[in-house]
């Protein structure tokens, strides 16, 4: 069986958000929660950890696109923006505040579908792409850590660049700790 994705509706009309729900229940989406305003709207998005977020674009206290804002930065979830209206200042800020899509209103079946499903995948792409840059950034410093703690063995002990990896590497083994918590020590000993 399939995963079922969790959402969340925020809209200030009682009635489009029944009209979203039903078309998002008949295509086997689950509404975990619905709310009338931002405020409210971002409290349930940290609680309930939704796959994705529909946010009418004015909703009170947070507009929908300063709430698609915060929830980009802080990698809650993908937001899709929706309004009755869209002019070139939307679009723009649409861009600005990263919203993974724009729907707009009365949402038509289709468009919902085909909006909800690029912006989950382009998003799940996205936080993929961060693991890997991640990733490489811890990569490279580990790098940059041992190379320092090498040079400084080398100097210290006249160890060839081969010894004093392996001389690492060994002790990494041996205390059951990352090269990098080694070459860390290393550094730690030799600037006492």
């Amino acid at each position: 069986m399939a995963k079922q994705e969790r959402v969340i509706l925020a809209d200030p009309d009682p009635h489009g958000r029944t009209n979203v729900r039903a078309m998002l229940s008949q295509a086997d989406f689950l509404v975990i929660g619905e709310v009338e305003d931002g405020i409210t709207a971002l409290k349930m998005i940290r609680d309930r950890q939704p796959d994705l977020v529909f946010a009418d674009c004015a909703l009170p206290g947070l507009n929908g696109l300063e709430l698609a804002r915060i929830v980009h930065e802080d990698r809650l979830a993908p937001v899709i923006v929706m309004s009755n209206l869209i002019g070139q200042d939307v679009l723009g800020r649409l861009r600005e505040v990263r919203a993974a899509g724009f729907l707009e209103k009365p949402v038509e079946v289709t468009s919902l579908l085909t909006v909800a499903e690029v912006a989950m995948a382009h998003y799940e792409e996205v936080m993929e792409l961060e693991k890997k840059i991640m990733k490489l950034k811890d990569d490279l410093e580990t790098r940059k850590v041992v190379e320092r703690a090498k040079g400084l063995l080398m100097s210290a002990q006249g160890l060839t660049e081969a010894e004093a990896f392996r001389r690492i590497q060994r002790q990494s083994m041996n205390r059951r700790l990352s090269m990098r918590a080694v070459a860390e020590a290393i550094i730690l000993a030799h600037n006492v």
